[in-house]
């Protein structure tokens, strides 16, 4: 039977849901339950394995000495792991030590002056060994699986840390890996990575931030998928994060429209570009606690309710930064042409961004290395202010209740509304 013969499921399992050895045996019972569907698996790398490789990536950028001490606690995250999990570790592991020695090879040898291509083949490292691992784990467990190296099936272009990806290159060469493994083995699960993909002459790249979310739906427009399944330590969509606002709700089901404006003002629960692919091809996105399989989750669909439940959407550590000519004349359409030119070639995103007649402020995620850059380049035709440690509230469905209570005391730097949206920065207490 070929592997297209039935309906794909796309499930992604996030690092939170593999950051242990219960969380693996977890997702090897949640397989389990699902063994007569065609299943082609998404995995984050694991628990906060980002975080690390991205100081392991400063170090070897700057040339700093905790380099090897760091290096040293990656792997023995992965060893505990693989120890965690079965009596053969010493298969899981030998796998996690080639990937290892490749890394460790790329941390000896000098580096380039661009840091973002660094990031790139940097930290695309977590998700190879979180899928090393966890493939090799579930084949030693009779769960038979094929892993596919992401770099190699998904082509982008060469935009480091928020690539483009070529649909119609990573269609044949996802399609061709799937039918090359369909002829040889009759597995019909499929392993790959998500974040991360390839550019032509072999580099990694990756999608931003949490963008495994987006390789599943990449995954599941290319192969036509018949649902998505994020799987989450949380009962479904909520309408805040539960960490900030004890008394989130669940949103039982929204639609494609309520979901990329949840994403697009910064919802942590899926990434920005997700739903663009699965509204073009209509295809579901199932939101499921990884902790109870069977609970119904949460649906996003053409069919979901757009209910006006309030919403709230944290964005921390922010920096506004405000934007004056020097020659204290009105902002002009040529000078937001400039600063919206500088902005962009340093990767600035905008949060929210707002202008009187002498000034033009922007709300900015404070990445510290691209902040500075373009800082600097502004400053050559600019007077520059700014406010850092700002937190930026989104509520949408708001009310003016809703409003004092998440602001409370607050001093409010810059706000905007529209009728169903209020965005605020201001200085938390």
């Amino acid at each position: 039977m070929s592997f297209f013969d039935k309906p794909v499921t796309v499930f992604k399992f996030g690092g939170a849901s593999v950051k242990d050895a219960a969380g693996v045996k977890n997702l090897q019972h949640i397989l389990e339950l699902n063994r007569d569907r065609h299943l082609f698996v998404v995995i984050s790398a694991v628990g906060k394995t980002t975080n690390l490789l991205e100081k392991i990536l400063d170090a070897y950028f700057y040339d700093k000495e905790e380099l090897n001490e760091l290096f040293q606690q990656l792997k023995e995250n992965h060893y505990n792991i693989a120890r965690g999990l079965t009596e053969q570790n010493e298969r899981v592991i030998a796998k996690l030590d080639t990937v290892f020695r490749q890394l460790e090879e790329k941390l000896h040898s000098p580096h380039s002056d661009n840091y973002e291509f660094e990031y790139d083949q940097v930290v695309s490292f977590g998700e190879i060994l979180s899928t090393k691992l966890i493939s090799t784990y579930l084949n030693i467990s009779g769960i038979r699986n094929h892993w596919l190296d992401a770099r190699q099936i998904l082509l982008t272009d060469r935009t480091y840390t928020e690539a483009h990806i070529n649909w119609d290159e990573s269609e044949m060469r996802l399609k061709a890996a799937i039918e090359q493994t369909d002829r040889s083995h009759e597995e019909t699960l499929f392993i790959t990575q998500g974040f991360i993909a390839g550019t032509f002459n072999g580099h990694a790249t990756t999608f931003g931030r949490e963008g495994s979310d987006y390789s599943a739906a990449i995954i599941a427009y290319l192969l036509n998928g018949e649902s998505v399944t994020i799987w989450k330590d949380v009962p479904g969509l909520l309408n805040a994060d539960p960490k900030f606002f004890p008394e989130a709700v669940k949103l039982e089901s929204i639609s494609y429209e309520e979901a990329i404006e949840l994403s697009y003002y910064g919802a942590t629960i899926i990434h920005p570009k997700t739903l663009k692919p699965l509204q073009n091809k209509n295809i579901p996105l199932y939101i499921k606690p990884f902790l109870d399989p069977t609970a119904s989750g949460s649906i996003i669909s053409a069919l979901g309710r757009s209910e006006d439940i309030p919403s709230y959407i944290f964005k921390r550590n922010q920096i506004l930064i405000t934007i004056f000519p020097k020659d204290f004349s009105f902002i002009s359409v040529e000078n937001l042409s400039e600063i919206f030119a500088i902005l962009s070639r340093n990767s600035v995103k905008i949060n929210l961004m707002q202008n009187t007649a002498l000034s033009f402020s922007v709300c900015t995620d404070h990445t510290s290395h691209r902040i500075s850059r373009a800082l600097e380049e502004l400053g050559h035709n600019f007077i520059i202010k700014y406010n850092e440690n700002m937190e930026l509230i989104t509520i949408r469905h708001y009310t003016d209740e809703t409003i004092a209570k998440v602001v409370g005391d607050s001093e409010i730097y810059a706000e905007q509304r529209s009728r169903t949206t209020v965005q605020m920065v201001v200085k938390p207490e």
